[in-house]
């Protein structure tokens, strides 16, 4: 027996007659996203480029949109939302813990070799 799509997003806020809808709906969307990630990237506002919890405001816009994106093709193109709440659970907070966890990694590191490029010789003691 076939199983019926969900055709809504954003939670059933946006709701669609196909898939081929669906399908469009989601493109725009993701396209949205990513115009604003590009136009925030190009124009680079001064008033972002606050430091906050050791990086700038801009770059955690960044990370936070990178992942939201990452999330809704998981939910969405997956069918992440047709599976028991366990396996949601498993496969999006694995993921979600392991995108963070390289990103506090490649910070760390990054801001190593910047200070070493910038400083010179630095020894570090966690």
């Amino acid at each position: 027996m076939a199983h019926a799509h969900n055709l809504a997003i954003l939670r059933g806020l946006i709701k669609f007659k196909s898939n081929t809808q669906k399908i469009w709906g989601v493109l725009i969307l993701l396209s949205i996203v990513t115009a604003v990630e590009v136009v925030l990237g190009i124009y680079k506002p001064e008033s972002l480029m606050a430091k906050f919890l050791g990086m700038k405001l801009l770059n955690w816009i960044f990370i936070i949109l990178t992942i939201v994106k990452a999330y809704y093709i998981t939910w969405d193109f997956m069918h992440m939302r047709d599976e028991t709440a366990g396996l949601r659970r498993a496969v999006v907070w694995t993921a979600i813990f392991l995108i963070l966890y390289l990103i506090f990694i490649l910070l760390q590191e990054g801001g190593y070799v910047f200070d070493v490029y910038d400083d010179g010789y630095i020894k570090r003691d966690f």
